[in-house]
Parts: structure tokens; C-alpha cells; sequence
């Protein structure tokens, strides 16, 4: 296994996605020391009572600070990059503050990782980075970018990246479940938009996802798992089906539907078993194949509104009360 005896660090470790890889980790691998690089010293003492375990290590860091970030990776092995600003109001209203975490702090993770002949890297993305409308996803597509590129810096080094889209995540902060779960108590829900789909991953198989994805690193790849899609308003049935419906209009910076990958990205991409692998189209270092890949039909979109595959009431019912089971 990949992990086995590796320093592995994660930035933003003390995140939704963060603390499950971290638990992933230790319950199924066996990885020499687990690195938390994260700003919030409360949440690291939180997770230190949780998980006691010897092999974990705590850094106080921000991947705006590029000093910090490459002293932090010395002797690392795998860096899983989590740490982002995420919420799209947030964004908008403080756009320096997203693009100097967002943009830099990738720019930061790679520079480290060189530095470090770190030999693997993994950021994470999303699908707000496809045509983007806010600036939220506008930092993660230029995140995308510049650690897609990050092999050409590292031409002279074993350091390879690599990044990980995927849609929404069920039950992680800021996830539409706590919001209507709390609005279902007043017995009425806001909807934005009733033909609003989404694409929908659990915590676990993003994680697990990224795992694989990480085994598969060649360089320069961007990864996209094949997830079902979600109506939104089959989540307001399911969480509350007796709730009436507010429909308050689509909000600044959002969209109806999410892409995952583009018409034009397909010209370069290849379905795997478990979804999509997106090369570079400047690729200035050679390039692994993609084993077992299948090219894509001409003018294929991977959207949220065309998907095959949509979770029903009772689906979304169970994974919701899973998600509660967790919190």
C-alpha cells in the first residue's frame, strides 16, 4: 500500500474531509505519522482527544505562510491538499481572503512540495471550478491550474501533483442537510430553484476516492469519481416530507446545474471503471497512460442535469440519517 510507513500531511486537516481521511487512514493503512497543518489550535487539541494516537502530529499553519508550509513538509512522503475558503457568500465578500488562501496557498503547497522533493501531492476540487460564476469556484479552477503545472516546476524533481472534482458532500460544513433540518422545525423550507440538481458524495467515498486516486497519480491528472446526481427538492421531501415550500429564487453565484467536466475537456479525458480522468493539454513532462481508459464520445459532458444515475426520496432519506447518525 501507497501509505505504509509514509509521512502523509494534510492541509486542512482538521476539516470534514480532513478529519475522515485522517480516521481512514489509520483504521486501514498503516502510515508512519500523520501530519495535521491547519490554523485552528481548538480544533487540533479536539481531534487530538478523539484519536490518540502516537503516530499523529499537529502543526499550527496557514498555507498563505510559504515558510511555515515548507518547513512543515520536510521528510513528507504524500501531501493531501484540503485547506480552502469554501463558502461562496464568504468568498464573494472578502475576495482577497479567498484568492490569498485559495490561489496562493496552492501556489505555496506546490513551491513546499519542490522544495521538499515531496514525490506525491493531491489538491482537492470541485465542481464550481467547471465554468465558474463565482469566485469561489474562479480560485479553484486557477487552484487546478497552477497544481496541474506544478510538474513542469518539478521537472528536475521526483514531486508530482495532482487534483481530485467532485460535487457536493453530504453532511460536510455547510451541507443543505443541517440548514433543512433546522428550517423543518418552522414546518417551511426555502428552496432556491425546483429545477436545481446537484451532483452528491458521501465523506467516505470521497476519501476513498481520493485514496485511489493517489495510487493512480501519474502527474498532472485531474481525477473525477462517477457520483450519482440529486434534485434539491427531493432532499426537502426527503428530510421533511410534510414541510411546505418557499421558492426564494436562485442566489448570487449560483448555478442550476453543476458540470463536472466539459465538452472540451473530453477531447483529452478517458472513463475509468470508477469515473474520469482529466490529462493536461500542456503537458511539458511525460505523461502516464491512463490503464484501462476509454476515450469519450465527441461533445460528452459529464452534467448533473444529464446524469444516469439520481438518488430517489428514500435514498436521499437514508444517507441523510446517516449523516445525522455521524454528527
Amino acid at each position: 500500500m501507497i501509505f505504509d510507513g509514509k509521512t502523509i500531511l494534510i492541509t486542512g486537516g482538521t476539516g470534514s474531509f480532513g478529519a475522515k481521511l485522517i480516521e481512514t487512514l489509520l483504521g486501514r493503512h498503516d502510515p508512519g505519522a500523520i501530519r495535521v497543518f491547519s490554523r485552528d489550535e481548538l480544533k487540533q487539541s479536539e481531534l487530538r482527544r478523539k484519536l490518540d494516537d502516537q503516530r499523529m502530529r499537529y502543526l499550527i499553519g496557514d498555507v498563505r505562510d510559504l515558510p511555515r508550509l515548507a518547513r512543515a513538509m520536510r521528510g513528507v512522503d504524500i501531501v493531501v491538499h484540503a485547506a480552502a475558503l469554501k463558502q461562496v457568500p464568504a468568498c464573494e465578500y472578502n475576495p482577497f481572503e479567498a484568492v490569498q488562501t485559495n490561489v496562493v496557498g496552492a501556489e505555496n503547497v506546490v513551491s513546499a512540495a519542490i522544495e521538499n522533493d515531496v514525490p506525491l501531492t493531491m489538491a482537492l476540487s470541485s465542481d464550481k471550478a467547471v465554468n465558474p460564476v463565482n469566485l469561489y469556484g474562479a480560485t479553484k479552477l486557477c487552484a487546478e491550474k497552477i497544481v496541474t503545472q506544478g510538474n513542469t516546476y518539478a521537472a528536475d524533481s521526483p514531486a508530482r501533483f495532482a487534483s481530485v472534482r467532485y460535487g457536493n458532500v453530504v453532511g460536510s460544513r455547510g451541507s443543505v442537510i443541517p440548514l433543512f433540518k433546522a428550517q423543518a422545525q418552522s414546518g417551511r423550507l426555502t428552496i432556491t430553484d425546483v429545477r436545481m440538481t446537484r451532483f452528491w458524495i458521501t465523506l467516505e467515498q470521497a476519501v476513498d476516492f481520493v485514496i485511489e486516486s493517489l495510487a493512480r497519480t501519474g502527474g498532472g491528472e485531474i481525477f473525477v469519481p462517477r457520483l450519482p446526481s440529486m434534485r434539491v427538492i427531493d432532499i426537502a421531501t426527503a428530510l421533511a416530507p410534510d414541510a411546505e415550500h418557499e421558492v426564494v429564487g436562485i442566489r448570487p453565484g449560483e448555478k442550476i446545474h453543476e458540470i463536472l467536466l466539459t465538452g472540451d475537456e473530453a477531447r483529452h479525458s478517458f472513463e475509468v471503471d470508477n469515473g474520469y480522468v482529466i490529462l493536461p493539454e500542456l503537458a511539458s513532462w511525460p505523461l502516464r497512460d491512463v490503464q484501462g481508459g476509454r476515450s469519450l464520445p465527441d461533445g460528452f459532458e459529464y452534467s448533473s442535469d444529464t446524469n444516469d444515475r439520481w438518488l430517489d426520496v428514500d435514498e436521499l432519506r437514508e444517507m441523510a440519517a446517516a449523516v445525522r447518525a455521524v454528527l
